[in-house]
């Protein structure tokens, strides 16, 4: 700290000294140009000036009369400078004159005064000295000290103005330079690119007790804090800690918090740096900032050194359509080396993250380099759970708020996601003047994690409003019969983002594989929709447009990856997400054009079976799809529990309609879309017009 004091209290005396500089500079500058500036010359011909010098003092008709003169040679021309009085109208008035001549002239020619002959120098001097008596002009004698016997004008005293004039620019110049490359860098070596940009932080408060979801992975990161801080132990049992971790996962799963939880419980120094610090314009640069790097770093080992979203750097070589040797590749080439060379990095620590190691170099990845891959997989039930009691510290909440089923209710979340569906719960109870955070926050926060915030359905027309309830129904009673389908946690119609509505669907307990029958009861589930809009209006709408798009892809991948259709247990394709135009311009099918009409047909197979099982399962629960629908045209949402419910008392519990009733006054309010009593009852009127007729014969089905 003292260091840096010093070396700010330096570039401020620095600063002054130059301030000084330059007022000093200008204040001469401005002197000499002003001085140059209030001496105005009138040219003379040679023949006047000649004439005027000639003059005989004594003639009592001349008007004109020089009393101060100077002259300079230059470039074997003088020029002669005289100030003239004039006393033609009865009052002197001074003129500044000059006058050129050839040099040989002005010293040889011989001009009459009185008298005497005199040169054109002495002829002016004389002058000069008789007309003294005439009158007092004893004032400009001081100017008669810049004649000398040769004429020549004082070398430095004509270059000065040019000299403060260049010095002054070029302080000025270099000045402005200075804050130009300041205000762009941030310090005073601007120029030197090859620095590196790595921030060091000493005083991380983030603690492995913030850090929930990843039990394994904050095991293994705090062996290397134990190793930091307990060397001895390991070296005694001749052990040596990997070079490098690499943690990879998808984002937001906390692999940056997990570097930032082993800086604050380390206590060596931790250099911070992202993957796109490394690479610039300039050619060398990026090499130059890796050497830099990790030569700060060897000499503060031992010591950690993190580099973010690594990917940015280390991607493979050779990947472009012309392979080529651009400068990412030579920055690569320059971390290879230093990761692992002939120099030991010994007490230099590396750990690095990235959500993209597929497209990672090899040479990166192996051993003696990144010894260790880290993977940070999204948060199981557990996980969530205690994420999100880490998240609600610092937050007010309602006593009833049970995190162990929100984390049911958020599978496949990410811990980030947990952490922004908490605080949008917080800004929404605090936009409802509330100080506790209530289920029904967490449950909107969660819905516009999804699909964004809500909108008003005023907008909606009732038929199409009317569609989109039995769109969802069906959606619902699809994963209300089949025994592999995921369970319904909420069907609502208020629309979000760019859906109508959504049927909020997941998992009972977390899993890694999933099977051919939860495969096929998906694509069934995601057609529901359609197969309703089908039986009950006699017509399909636009609104399955993404529930056709899912269905397909994942019937796609059944048949070309996973072997399950009657192709058989081959693999046609690979769904690797490459990044990597060259690569794919040089791949290849792994399959013949027949093969290729059969999986079309294979795949056609697998959607029209879940198609006609969706049909068959909405007509025989016809009455459950319009019990769902019409209470959903009612109270616009139905949770989990309600559901179960409904179907069995064939109508919502009393308290949670008098819950609705409320949240949708609040709502109303919120969304600023207040609606009147009036215009509700037309509504619900107008629905039950138009009910779409049930089959009364039909057997009802109980779930």
């Amino acid at each position: 700290m003292d260091n840096n004091k010093n070396k700010r209290k330096g570039s401020r005396v620095y600063s002054y000294f130059v301030y000084v500089i330059i007022i000093v500079l200008l204040g001469f500058l401005v002197f000499f140009v002003f001085r140059q500036a209030n001496k105005k010359y009138t040219q003379m011909a040679t023949s006047e000036a000649i004439t005027l010098i000639q003059r005989d003092a004594d003639d009592s008709d001349a008007n004109k009369d020089i009393i101060a003169a100077s002259a300079s040679l230059r470039g074997g021309e003088v020029t002669l400078y005289f100030e003239v009085a004039d006393n033609s109208s009865g009052e002197i008035k001074l003129t500044d004159y000059y006058a050129t001549f050839i040099e040989s002239d002005y010293n040889n020619i011989q001009i009459k005064v009185g008298s005497e002959n005199y040169t054109i120098a002495e002829s002016l001097i004389e002058q000069i000295e008789r007309n003294k008596v005439k009158a007092d002009y004893t004032k400009y004698k001081s100017d008669m000290g810049f004649f000398s016997s040769e004429y020549k004008e004082n070398a430095f005293l004509s270059w000065l103005p040019t000299i403060i004039t260049v010095g002054v620019t070029v302080v000025i110049a270099i000045f402005l330079f200075r804050m130009l490359m300041n205000t762009a860098g941030g310090n005073q070596a601007a120029l030197d690119f090859t620095k590196s940009k790595a921030r060091r932080i000493d005083d991380s408060k983030v603690k492995f007790t913030d850090v929930a979801g990843c039990d394994e992975e904050k095991a293994e990161m705090m062996e290397l804090c134990d190793y930091l801080k307990n060397p001895k132990k390991y070296t005694k049992a001749g052990a040596k800690l990997p070079k490098g971790f690499l943690l990879v996962g998808p984002p937001g799963t906390g692999k940056t918090l997990l570097a930032k939880a082993v800086a604050g419980e380390v206590g060596v120094p931790f250099f911070s740096i992202s993957g796109s610090d490394f690479v610039e314009m300039f050619v060398g640069a990026g090499a130059g900032r890796v050497r830099d790097l990790f030569k700060n770093a060897k000499q503060n080992a031992p010591c950690v050194v993190f580099i973010d979203e690594i990917d940015a750097v280390g991607r493979q070589r050779g990947a472009g359509l012309g392979g080529g040797n651009d400068e990412r590749e030579q920055t690569l080439n320059q971390l290879l080396v230093e990761l692992d060379g002939f120099e030991e990095n010994s007490g230099v620590i590396i750990i690095a993250a990235t959500n993209r190691a597929d497209v990672l170099d090899p040479a990166l990845l192996r051993a003696g380099r990144f010894d260790r891959q880290i993977t940070v997989n999204l948060p199981d039930k557990a996980g969530r759970e205690a994420i999100f009691k880490i998240h609600a510290r610092n937050k007010q909440f309602e006593s009833n708020i049970d995190f162990g089923q929100l984390a049911k209710r958020t599978v496949g979340f990410s811990g980030a996601d947990i952490s922004n569906i908490l605080n949008e719960a917080a800004i929404l109870a605090v936009r409802g003047g509330r100080e506790l955070i209530s289920t029904a926050d967490i449950d909107e926060a969660i819905d516009r994690r999804i699909a964004g915030p809500a909108k008003s359905n005023k907008s909606l027309i009732e038929k199409e409003r009317k569609q989109i309830a039995y769109h969802e129904s069906g959606h619902a009673i699809i994963g209300l019969t089949l025994e592999h389908a995921e369970k319904v946690r909420k069907i609502t119609i208020i629309p979000r983002g760019q859906t109508g509505g959504h049927v909020l669907m997941g998992p009972e307990n977390d899993r890694f594989l999933i099977t051919k029958s939860e495969l096929e009861a998906e694509i069934c589930g995601l057609l529901g929709g359609r197969a309703s809009e089908e039986v009950f209006f006699k017509d399909v709408s636009t609104g399955a447009s993404n529930d056709i798009e899912r269905a397909t892809e994942i019937a796609r991948r059944m048949v070309v990856e996973w072997g399950m259709s009657s192709l058989g247990p081959i693999q046609y394709e690979k769904n690797s997400g490459s990044v990597f135009l060259g690569r794919d311009y040089t791949s290849q099918k792994n399959f013949s054009v027949g093969v290729q009409n059969e999986i079309d047909i294979e795949i056609k197979k697998i959607i029209e079976s879940a198609h006609e099982l969706a049909l068959k399962i909405i007509n025989e629960r016809k009455e459950d799809v319009i019990l769902i629908a019409e209470t959903l045209l009612e109270h616009d949402t139905i949770t989990e529990e309600e559901i179960g419910y409904l179907l069995e008392h064939r109508k919502l519990p009393e308290e949670s309609v008098s819950q609705k009733e409320t949240a949708g006054s609040s709502a109303s309010i919120l969304n600023g879309s207040k609606v009147e009593e009036a215009e509700k009852k037309e509504v619900k009127e107008e629905a039950k017009t138009n009910e779409p007729e049930v089959d009364n014969k039909e057997e009802k089905k109980e779930e």
